[in-house]
């Protein structure tokens, strides 16, 4: 009979211990947990609704969702995908609902149902979950189990262990599984907000720009989405995902870069410069402040009309040619300099970890530890916003938990 040890009690190590319990019934499964409280990641994701997964309708490459691990996770998707997520969720006494942006939710809209639901199913199982028990050395014995040394000097002995500790914000803790042959890909923040300097962006405070795209000048780096102006710099979708992309980039520059805003999502400059000709046609008399094009608000309308030092009373007929090339510059390529990460969601995410070379990409189990498997942000598989990070959660806890 199988003694199995899950490492580790947020959504992957539940999910890998609830799919080891259901497939080898007889085996003894004990999730161990360093803190005081399971799943706790689980509670707060998604501002406590719990973002669980997405319909993936808008990801034409998994590479957009997986900057890090998209090879891996299409071939994982092949045994247990988003679509698998929905029906073993609603299996299981959750009803999901799909938001116009394709993030996916527990109908009540409250984390607790994702959390009670784990709790409840691993209960029901038989799943061991014992608390304050953190892992300080892993060492595989010559006989193939393999034997933890727990912080508190305790030891116990292993048939199959599985890790699924979540990120380290910090290289020295996977140390003890570098010890035992395993490649680590350094650890770095990512999914993180921007801060900028700029005393006039930060009087925007609150204000929204649906469709912008961030770009970081000089590389390939950027994204597209709602982009939120706040107290600190900005923030919303296109900069969390900007963050993602560009995680090891911004680490490499120590938090200070160049941010270039493309406004309006519109990059072709001969069809915009068509469109503003349209709109002075339409508006010469009146004044360029009192119009404000592409659905821009009137704050940030005559915040973006001061970046081009157009005066506000100008007629949009009195406009130069330079005056309307310069305003079409700031549309779409307003340049800001980064001074550091903001706080909010700051490392909710690790970018780095195990590499996918230390690992069977089948079975998720170690090339260099047989019957040490692993699941989850210890790898270095991590993802943009949008419930895809949980996604990935489960389908490496499904798999490695079926793999034993």
């Amino acid at each position: 009979m199988l003694d199995i040890a899950v490492i580790g009690g947020g959504a992957a190590g539940f999910f890998a211990a609830i799919a080891a319990k259901e497939k080898y019934k007889d085996a003894t499964v004990t999730i161990l947990e360093k803190s005081t409280k399971v799943l706790a990641k689980v509670e707060i994701t998604g501002g406590g609704r719990c973002n669980l997964t997405n319909s993936f309708s808008e990801i034409k490459d998994l590479r957009q969702a997986y900057p890090r691990g998209d090879k891996l996770m299409k071939r994982l998707f092949k045994v247990f995908d988003n679509e698998d997520t929905y029906r073993w969720f609603t299996a299981h006494g959750v009803p999901l609902t799909i938001q116009e942006d394709e993030c996916i939710f527990p109908q009540s809209q409250n984390a607790h149902s994702v959390v009670d639901c784990l709790m409840q199913t691993a209960r029901r199982l038989g799943v061991n979950i014992l608390t304050n028990y953190g892992v300080s050395t892993l060492q595989p014995l010559l006989n193939g189990d393999i034997r933890l040394l727990f912080t508190t000097q305790e030891t116990r002995v292993f048939n199959r262990v599985i890790v699924a500790t979540g990120g380290s914000p910090r290289i020295e803790g996977l140390k003890y599984l570098a010890d035992i042959g395993h490649e680590i890909v350094s650890p770095v923040p990512s999914l993180f907000t921007f801060n900028i300097a700029d005393k006039r962006l930060k009087e925007l405070m609150g204000t929204v720009v649906e469709s912008v795209t961030a770009t970081i000048p000089g590389t390939k780096l950027r994204a597209d989405g709602a982009l939120l102006v706040t107290h600190w710099g900005v923030s919303g979708p296109a900069i969390l995902k900007l963050s993602s992309y560009a995680a090891r980039y911004i680490a490499e520059q120590g938090y200070q870069f160049s941010l270039s805003v493309n406004w309006i999502g519109e990059s072709n400059a001969t069809l915009i410069e068509q469109q503003l000709h349209q709109l002075i046609m339409s508006n010469s008399r009146k004044q360029v402040s009192s119009i404000h094009p592409y659905s821009l608000s009137t704050r940030m309308w005559q915040y973006l009309l001061n970046r081009t030092v157009v005066e506000h009373d100008k007629k949009w007929g009195e406009l130069s040619k330079k005056a309307l090339h310069k305003l079409i510059e700031t549309l779409t390529n307003d340049t800001y300099t980064v001074t550091g990460k903001g706080t909010f969601r700051d490392e909710f995410v690790t970018c780095g970890g195990v590499s996918l070379a230390s690992i069977n990409p089948h079975t998720l189990e170690s090339k260099t530890c047989p019957h040490l498997h692993f699941a989850g942000e210890v790898l270095d598989i991590d993802a943009i916003t949008g419930g895809f990070n949980l996604q990935a959660a489960w389908t490496t806890g499904y798999v490695a938990g079926t793999n034993l």
